[in-house]
């Protein structure tokens, strides 16, 4: 048997950072968020062989090792190996983990599988492609094992698995969004609570919206960790101008889901440049100059205004343009070494599925 899933990748529209501890556990985090049609992928296949098998296509990574109860943590599929060992530290007998044998004995007659994982965004592209994957990879551990977790579950247990077990710095949304998908306004409370308030959005908005925003990838990937930890400093060092331009940064997601509720895309644009105005004041690599030409290249072409989805530093960008502008800001960005990428919003977020030997692709 195989079970695979997909799990959808977002853009940040407004809030983020907020969502970042310590500014979240101080002050609570509010964000906006919407799931796009690139998604992560995973696949569990059980193999008789022996070997927990590791494909990780994105990083080049295949790797096999003897059945046990732990996998190293040594910067080779990493996401893959501190899911594992966490699925097995929680959810083996009695809660204590154990043997590989024992804990599989739940699906008779395994012994063996191989996991391969695969993104349609390169990691650092600011789409939260790492989180998604953790989620989209625990989501097809939990449906080949029947575990019982739900969204609220495995987006909780994701980001511990990312942000405690494999210490990478980061956010709360990105796991949020991939586990539920859709438009969302999250609400990230002092006490560590998380909130998710899906929007109805009417469909003539979200088509205007695709109508009327550009993604365009810089080509530049970035690690988001020093950005992040930049952005910690200041907050627990008391940076007033920081801390003030998060706050803006924050109330910005409260005030765009209203005009996204009222598809007043005017405001919804005048928001989103606000934003990155006040992101650039959160630290010095947000922005560079790939980031800069491709702004002042958007801005002539008749851009009305843009923010990097994610930490910054590169990724890729969102851009609002009159749509019967659109075409003439696509070649323009078509000039420079990046790429505009189509996209369209998508409401579903991770789901897992059952594929058996008749149904197999590669037995046709």
């Amino acid at each position: 048997m195989i079970i695979r899933t997909k799990a959808p990748l977002r853009l940040g529209l407004a809030g983020g950072g907020s969502d970042v501890s310590p500014y979240s556990d101080m002050f609570g985090g509010y964000v906006l968020n919407a799931t796009i049609n690139l998604s992560a992928y995973c696949t569990i296949e059980e193999t008789g062989d022996g070997l927990i098998s590791i494909d990780s296509y994105d990083s080049g990574v295949h790797c096999s090792y003897p059945s046990s109860a732990s996998l190293p943590v040594d910067g080779n599929a990493d996401l893959v190996k501190g899911v594992y060992n966490r699925v097995i530290k929680d959810f083996g007998p009695d809660g204590q983990g154990g043997s590989f044998e024992g804990f599989f004995g739940v699906r008779p007659g395994v012994n063996g599988f191989r996991i391969s994982t695969y993104n349609d965004a390169p990691a650092g592209s600011g789409l939260g492609t790492s989180s998604t994957m953790v989620v989209c990879i625990l989501k097809c551990f939990a449906e080949w094992l029947s575990l019982p977790l739900g969204d609220y579950e495995i987006a909780r247990l994701a980001y511990s698995i990312e942000r405690e077990d494999l210490s990478l710095a980061g956010g709360k949304q990105d796991q949020y969004a991939a586990a539920f998908g859709g438009f969302n306004f999250m609400e990230f409370r002092r006490d560590g609570a998380v909130i998710v308030n899906p929007l109805k959005i009417k469909r003539w908005i979200v088509d205007e919206l695709e109508c009327s925003m550009v993604l365009y990838y810089t080509g530049k990937s970035r690690s988001s960790a020093a950005i992040i930890g930049e952005q910690q400093k200041n907050t627990s060092s008391g940076n007033k101008v920081a801390i003030e331009a998060m706050h803006r940064i924050r109330q910005s997601s409260e005030d765009m889901k209203v005009a996204l509720l009222k598809g007043d895309m005017a405001e919804f644009a005048r928001l989103l440049g606000m934003a990155w105005e006040e992101k650039k004041k959160m630290a010095m690599a947000i922005t560079n100059p790939v980031i800069q030409e491709a702004f002042d290249t958007a801005m002539a072409a008749g851009a009305l205004a843009g923010k990097v989805s994610g930490a910054g530093g590169g990724g890729f960008i969102m851009l609002m343009v009159p749509p019967v502008k659109k075409k003439d800001l696509v070649d323009a960005l078509s000039t420079l070494p990046g790429q505009v990428v189509p996209f369209q919003f998508t409401d579903r977020g991770a789901h897992a599925w059952k594929i058996y030997e008749t149904d197999r692709v590669d037995k046709m």
